[in-house]
């Protein structure tokens, strides 16, 4: 079959690959309708996750249609049109059976590697380097869903395929973050990034009561999809002055919650942004926290701060300092998208949350190199490239 592969630093191909089989009884194979490209592949594609191998099919959020079970699967039969986690989940260990699906015990069979960076393995997630599984992504024309009967979901009639794509991971990503953080009715919201998850984080927030939601980008087309699709409020970086600009927004304190949805890769016009590009593309530091820098020192004293963007590993710089001392809660998490999924589902078949407007490109499997540029670039405002690797 085709399949789009990573095949060295900011270098990807479209190859002919092995077709999947049923290796577990819990298995299934899907047909791969539609999947996207996330920000968080953009960190392989640079070459910050170093357990990527030459090869790797890539991949994360996707739906497709069942197209063989295995013999213990329950809940999914031939011809299903399914959306699923792109985190893998056994659904029975002590960490699923508590609803924190990301950290299952038993969905990543190379533990050994996340336990020596984090002092505990998580859970494997599609595509997403041997660190996390060393498992076969979805950008592919089909793709092994392990643990199917709790990873995978029935698509209610109504939602289309490109709605029910980005219940796959930029959904319950957002909304892992969003419920993480505590909200409650009334309170404010701040979300730095206007990427998929970001703009899925504020939608969350509203839905759970926020008065005030908040994004911050630089990017024109993303800020514009938030006021237009998501109804937050935005503010430019390279134009305001972010913290104050916030306090002036709250009486002068500051949000009650502030959500990080950019990542190791984050930009800034400050200073600090070029200090941190330096010291990561001198691999003398991971990862560049400059947004989540800014999200601590916005936020109220007594709030709360949910990562939800990709950190690999250990930055400089961090302001432990003002979390401490401000009495801030902070929380992260990937995604825990069993948990989320089905409400997420049953908000877009009730008109309640729009995502198809993500996918600003669609386009052929063949065309995933130049998409990959083109998104990583953020070029032709590009937000998400989307692919029908089977037409």
């Amino acid at each position: 079959m085709k399949a789009l592969c990573w095949t060295g630093v900011n270098e990807t191909s479209v190859e002919t690959v092995d077709d999947p089989k049923i290796l577990n009884d819990h298995d299934i194979i899907l047909k791969v309708k539609l999947s996207t490209t996330c920000g968080s592949d953009l960190h392989l594609l640079g070459g910050y996750i170093p357990t990527m191998r030459a090869g790797d099919v890539l991949g994360h959020e996707f739906m497709g249609e069942v197209v063989e079970v295995g013999p213990a699967v329950r809940n999914h039969q031939v011809g299903d049109r399914v959306v699923v986690g792109s985190f893998i989940a056994c659904g029975q260990c002590w960490y699923c059976t508590h609803e924190m699906f990301s950290l299952c015990d038993n969905g990543n069979p190379n533990p050994a590697l996340t336990e020596g960076m984090w002092g505990s393995a998580i859970g494997g997630c599609f595509a997403y380097s041997h660190a996390l599984g060393g498992y076969a992504g979805s950008h592919a024309e089909y793709i092994r869903v392990p643990y199917a009967d709790h990873g995978a979901f029935a698509v209610p009639d109504g939602v289309s395929d490109l709605a029910a794509l980005f219940a796959s991971d930029a959904a319950p990503t957002g909304w892992t973050g969003a419920d993480g953080a505590g909200i409650t009715p009334g309170d404010t919201v701040a979300v730095w990034g206007a990427g998929g998850v970001g703009q899925m984080a504020a939608r969350g927030a509203m839905l759970m009561g926020a008065e005030q939601v908040v994004v911050i980008d630089r990017l024109p087309e993303r800020l514009a999809q938030v006021r237009q699709h998501i109804g937050a409020e935005t503010l430019d970086y390279t134009q305001d002055s972010i913290v104050a600009e916030l306090k002036e927004r709250t009486g002068g304190r500051g949000p009650d919650v502030v959500i990080e949805a950019v990542g190791m890769e984050a930009h800034s016009n400050g200073p600090a942004y070029l200090y941190d590009q330096v010291k990561q593309q001198l691999r003398l530091q991971n990862d560049r926290p400059t947004a989540l820098r800014e999200a601590i020192y916005a936020c109220r004293k007594g709030g709360s701060l949910f990562i939800l963007g990709v950190f690999g590993g250990v930055v400089d710089k961090f302001p432990l300092g003002a979390i401490m001392n401000k009495g801030m809660t902070a929380r992260g998490a990937q995604q825990h998208g069993q948990r989320y999924i089905p409400r997420i589902l049953q908000h877009i078949a009730d008109g309640e949350l729009d995502t198809e407007h993500l996918a600003t490109h669609v386009l052929p499997l063949d065309q995933g190199p130049a998409a990959y540029k083109m998104f990583k670039n953020k070029t032709d405002g590009c937000v998400r490239a989307v692919f029908q690797p089977t037409g």
